[in-house]
């Protein structure tokens, strides 16, 4: 009879490990996380369309709130002088509706991805500042008002600032003046007087791009402009910034008066081709394969540095959450991200909390570990 102990004791064992493993496979980020803010991720065109179903699942399970990557952006949704592209931007607020999330409609007025036609009359003439508005009142109008009551908050303004916290000079500022950001608030408040209304930027933990970013929304809230929050991208290095550098940037902000939320998290974990911590768009360099040490899968000792990197940033958001209303993360899982070509092409990143196959990572379960020591 006791021959047979060891092996019930394995059974136990193994028993009590698949019941562990089930355990931690039904945490679920957007319960954690219930009584702090809401959880969201960017969702694309694959999992928009049905055809990604593990990342659908992920979206379902884990997620509140979904932020499109590219459907409602200009050159998608209005690509060419009235024509409305409206079928990818309907199916992601459908699924956000059936899924009971908070949708976010990502992005109004930006200087990129803007068609060139935008600015141009039919000749090719660049517009002037009357004409460049109605232009804009008309597209906003048309998108937010399709949406109205379903999409809850919008990215009025994107990325309108410079590092050091002026104004970047686009088309918009140089046609229409300074006063375009207050112009865009106030359509896209005429087009859904209940909706959310964000101002969205890379790089705001850097003190000059913060200060300029609190002085734009000071001004536009003096002159009674509906601003409803200030949307930091996080697009974050292991390095960069400090967590002292969020903290502070939060408290600047939360003292406006206004929502502060994190729209697009990730860690970029490869090599810098450059300098300054930055998330612009068009930068392009060359591949080296000295800035893609991982493409074959991610060493645990990185990865345990990248779960304490989102745990010491998620404990800074958990000591603030009654100043933040969300977190987003700019993807559902790594290969999702935009990471894997930007700024370099052909890389192989791991910036997210699930993996290429779906599955959860160290960082997952490391900051939903923080809830239970606070």
């Amino acid at each position: 009879m006791n021959k047979f102990i060891p092996h019930f004791y394995l059974y136990f064992f193994l028993l009590t490990i698949s019941s562990m493993s089930f355990a931690q496979e039904e945490l679920k980020l957007k319960d954690v996380f219930k009584n702090d803010f809401l959880i969201g991720a960017a969702i694309n065109e694959a999992q928009i369309n049905g055809r990604d179903s593990v990342g659908i699942e992920i979206l379902k399970t884990q997620f509140n709130s979904i932020s499109p990557e590219n459907v409602l952006k200009w050159s998608n949704i209005q690509p060419k002088p009235d024509t409305y592209n409206f079928e990818p931007a309907d199916k992601y607020v459908e699924f956000g509706e059936k899924n009971n999330m908070f949708i976010i409609g990502h992005t109004l007025v930006w200087h990129s991805q803007v068609p060139r036609w935008v600015f141009n009359d039919e000749n090719g003439n660049q517009l002037n500042r009357n004409e460049l508005l109605n232009r804009m009142k008309e597209h906003i109008f048309t998108v937010v008002g399709r949406y109205k009551g379903k999409i809850k908050g919008w990215d009025v303004v994107n990325e309108a600032l410079n590092e050091d916290g002026t104004l970047r000079e686009t088309l918009w500022k140089k046609i229409i003046g300074d006063d375009y950001i207050e112009k865009a608030f106030e359509f896209a408040h005429e087009a859904d007087p209940d909706a959310e209304l964000y101002y969205n930027d890379y790089s705001l933990a850097n003190k000059p791009k913060r200060d300029g970013a609190v002085k734009l929304i000071s001004k536009l809230l003096k002159e009674g402009i509906k601003v409803d929050g200030i949307g930091m991208q996080g697009h974050y290095h292991l390095d960069w910034p400090t967590t002292a550098q969020i903290d502070s940037s939060i408290k600047s902000f939360s003292a406006l008066g206004v929502k502060v939320m994190f729209t697009e998290l990730d860690i970029n974990i490869l090599p810098s081709p450059q300098q300054n911590n930055t998330a612009e768009v068009s930068l392009n360099f060359k591949y080296d394969e000295k800035l893609n040490p991982y493409p074959d899968g991610l060493p645990d000792s990185v990865e345990n540095v990248l779960a304490q990197r989102y745990s010491d940033i998620f404990e800074v958001f958990i000591n603030n959450k009654s100043s933040i209303s969300r977190v987003t993360f700019w993807g559902v899982r790594d290969g999702d991200s935009w990471l894997n070509f930007w700024p370099i092409r052909g890389r192989t990143n791991y910036p997210l909390l699930f993996n290429r196959d779906g599955k959860p990572k160290k960082a997952f379960y490391k900051i939903i570990s923080l809830i239970n020591k606070n």
